[in-house]
């Protein structure tokens, strides 16, 4: 059976189109993680900061301003307890955040996190974050979850405002596959 034109065509399309999914899905993810570390933008916080506390620059203050938002499929209340703090660079802080599961089942959220601008990223250092693990709520449940930090002294003066964001994800299917392939 020959392949008319209008085939070779469709043929070629549909490769096409299996080929830009699969790039977008599985390539371009781990690429924009290594661009964004080499180039360091894209306001990506480090993980648990471990080093040792820096000096207290107390004349100098900065604006963290916090934002909670929720990826469209997660119906859980997410909100910081205070929408902005004035620190001074190398003082350790602590803030909380406010989440609420309203459905009737047990769900499991997984909060993101980015920095503003993306040059402050590096000077943020959390020491304590709910970012770092999963947060598993019963139905109904609500809890307040914690945030440690500190401002590096090293932070360049032009940042005057940091702002940090947490974008709260429904990852309860993908735990419990998790769950059911370790048990």
């Amino acid at each position: 059976m020959a392949i008319n034109a209008t085939q070779k065509v469709t043929l070629k399309l549909v490769v096409a189109a299996i080929g830009m999914f699969l790039f977008a899905v599985f390539l371009m993810p781990p690429l924009y993680d290594v661009f964004c570390e080499i180039t360091g933008i894209g306001g990506k916080t480090k993980g648990q900061y471990e080093g040792t506390e820096a000096a207290v620059d107390a004349q100098r203050e900065v604006k963290i301003q916090f934002v909670a938002t929720n990826n469209g499929a997660m119906p859980w209340d997410f909100s910081p307890m205070e929408y902005q703090v004035r620190v001074h660079p190398g003082e350790k802080t602590s803030v909380e955040f406010y989440a609420r599961n309203p459905t009737s089942r047990d769900m499991v959220a997984q909060a993101i996190p980015n920095i503003t601008p993306d040059n402050a990223a590096e000077f943020f250092h959390k020491t304590e974050c709910f970012c770092f693990n999963q947060q598993p709520l019963k139905a109904g449940e609500e809890t307040k979850m914690g945030l440690v930090f500190i401002v590096d002294p090293e932070l360049p003066a032009s940042v005057t405002t940091i702002t940090l964001s947490y974008t709260l994800f429904d990852v309860t299917e993908a735990t419990a596959a998790e769950v059911a392939t370790i048990n």
